[in-house]
């Protein structure tokens, strides 16, 4: 069986399962997040930071950052409902049957940002990000024009958009002391997050098999920095300052713990695994980038090489 027929054979059975079961989120995730901490201390991003925090600071604290994480989802889904939408409006072959999972994706995360928009307002946050509005939203509109013309940059993407969250909220749906809602949240969104990873798996090598040179310098030297930025961005800098704390130090602080390098290591190392296997980064020769973002070797296995204060 050729390649193009086993990505097609994969991805059909990921079309047939997707149409197994269409999910409505109102009727699978009923209810809103309750009023206490809705996630551990141990979960919080300040994890492994000597502060003193109140009870009330914490749940706050807590709110304001699952707020953040939601707000992101539904920004990044768009950049990724976008990214599918240029493939389908320029696709030669309309009938490609990775197109007919394509559309079956776009509407599970439009199901997705609903619940998250949901979510959203049950939270009510009140954090502010310092970073101003006409910055994020030119970041957003470069991160779509780049990856629209990049396919396998777009894709390698996908997989780190797919595999951060789904880490999280691993961890989230799986502790005790998460608040039921967030955790029935978690799980839903998780469900379907599966086929979507599967997809990218399956279709990124013949992706990278007819990209550009110029699209593969990115995959290696642009995409980590990009899911670098991804990553941090998930918890804003002002989140912090709603329970009094400096924004932009603490954010640093945050992101530095040893926990937390930890967490954005499982999260992209099997991004990384996806482009070894495909060769789009060679065993031996990971660019600095990559090891940076993954703790990783040049040959692509575990070492924490990222400094105290990265």
């Amino acid at each position: 069986m050729s390649t193009s027929a086993s990505v097609e054979e994969r991805v059909n059975r990921l079309t047939k399962a997707a149409a197994r079961r269409v999910v409505e989120p109102d009727d699978e995730v009923p209810g809103a997040p309750g009023e206490g901490q809705l996630l551990a201390d141990e979960l919080l991003s300040i994890a492994g930071l000597d502060l003193e925090l109140s009870p009330e600071q914490r749940a706050k604290l807590a709110r304001e950052e699952v707020a953040s994480i939601t707000a992101a989802g539904i920004r990044f889904e768009a950049v990724l409902e976008a990214g599918f939408g240029v493939q389908l409006a320029t696709a030669e072959d309309l009938t490609d049957p990775r197109l007919t999972f394509i559309l079956h994706e776009i509407g599970e995360e439009t199901r997705h940002q609903r619940l998250f928009q949901r979510l959203l307002a049950e939270l009510r946050p009140t954090a502010r990000s310092p970073i101003p509005t006409r910055v994020v939203r030119l970041g957003y509109r470069l991160a779509i024009e780049l990856t629209a013309s990049n396919p396998a940059l777009f894709y390698v993407l996908v997989l780190a958009g797919e595999e951060i969250p789904d880490l999280i909220q691993k961890l989230a749906s799986e502790h005790p002391e998460t608040d039921p809602f967030i955790r029935a949240v978690n799980r839903y969104h998780r469900m379907e997050e599966a086929r979507h990873l599967s997809f990218a798996r399956a279709v990124f090598p013949e992706v990278l098999a007819s990209s550009r040179r110029l699209e593969r310098v990115l995959v290696r030297h642009v995409a980590p920095r990009l899911i670098s930025v991804m990553f941090h961005d998930l918890v804003h800098p002002g989140v912090y300052a709603s329970v009094g704390l400096p924004a932009f130090s603490t954010w640093r602080r945050a992101n530095a713990t040893s926990t937390r390098r930890q967490l954005r290591y499982d999260a992209t190392r099997p991004v990384l695994e996806v482009l070894l296997d495909a060769g789009a980064v060679r065993r031996g020769r990971v660019p600095a980038p990559w090891r940076r973002l993954c703790g990783v070797a040049a040959d692509g296995t575990a070492a924490d090489l990222a400094p105290a204060t990265a």
